[in-house]
C-alpha cells in the first residue's frame, strides 16, 4: 500500500509508472518540473522583497494553492506520453465516446477526435503543459485560468456517465477543479507572488499604455 508521502517521493524521483514508461526521457521531464518549481519560488521571493503590498497571508495562500494545482496539471500530462494509442489519453478518449453526458459530444469524440487522435494527442499534451506552466509561475493567469476551467468542463461532461465495468469517476472532482481554475482567473492570481506581478511591476510600469505595457496589463 502507498500513502501521500511515498507517492510524492515516487513522483519527485521520477519513479512512477507514468514516468518509467518514458524511459530515459523521464529525467528531462523531471528536470523541467524542478525548473518550474524553482522559478515559482524565485518569483515568490522576488515579489515578496520588492512589493510590500504582497507581503500578506492572502498572497501567500494564493501562490501556494496555484503552485500545487499547477503541479497537479503537470503530473496529469505524464499519461499523455509517449504519443500514440497506448497511453492513458487514448483509453480515456475512448471512454468519452461512450460516457459523455450529451449525444453531440459523444458523436464528436467518435467521428472527429478518435480518427484524428495522432494530431489531438500532442495538442492536448501541450495545452495541459501550458496550464501547468502558467499556474506554477503565475503567468497570464486571467487567460490561463479561464482556459483551464473551460478545458476541464470538457472532461467533466466527457466522462460524466458510468457504464457497467467502467472505472468510477466522481463528477464533483471536475467541478471543484473548474471552480479553482476559474477563481484563479477572477482573482488574477498571478499578481500574488507570480510572474504577472513581476511583469506588471518591471515591464508594464515602464512601457507606454498603447504598446507592450498595455498588452501586459491586459494579459496579467
Amino acid at each position: 500500500m502507498t500513502n501521500p508521502i511515498t507517492d510524492a517521493f515516487s513522483f519527485l524521483t521520477a519513479n512512477t509508472g507514468d514516468f518509467n514508461a518514458l524511459g530515459l526521457w523521464k529525467y528531462l521531464i523531471l528536470l523541467l518540473f524542478y525548473a518550474l518549481v524553482a522559478g515559482s519560488l524565485w518569483l515568490a521571493v522576488d515579489n515578496w522583497r520588492n512589493d510590500p503590498a504582497q507581503r500578506n497571508g492572502t498572497a501567500l495562500w494564493l501562490w501556494f494553492s496555484r503552485l500545487l494545482i499547477g503541479c497537479m496539471w503537470f503530473q496529469g500530462t505524464l499519461w499523455k506520453l509517449p504519443f500514440g494509442h497506448q497511453n492513458g489519453l487514448w483509453y480515456w478518449t475512448q471512454q468519452m465516446a461512450g460516457r459523455a453526458a450529451f449525444e453531440a459530444h459523444r458523436a464528436f469524440v467518435t467521428d472527429v477526435i478518435l480518427p484524428n487522435f495522432d494530431i489531438v494527442n500532442p495538442l492536448v499534451y501541450f495545452a495541459e503543459l501550458g496550464f501547468a506552466i502558467a499556474l506554477m509561475l503565475g503567468l497570464f493567469m486571467r487567460i490561463a485560468g479561464l482556459a483551464a476551467a473551460l478545458f476541464t468542463v470538457n472532461l467533466w461532461f466527457g466522462i460524466y456517465n458510468q457504464r457497467p465495468g467502467d472505472p468510477e469517476e466522481w463528477p464533483w472532482s471536475y467541478m471543484f477543479l473548474i471552480l479553482l481554475c476559474g477563481t484563479f482567473a477572477v482573482l488574477a492570481a498571478g499578481r500574488s507572488l507570480g510572474a504577472d506581478a513581476w511583469l506588471r511591476r518591471n515591464v508594464a510600469s515602464v512601457r507606454d499604455r498603447r504598446g507592450l505595457g498595455a498588452l501586459i496589463r491586459f494579459l496579467t
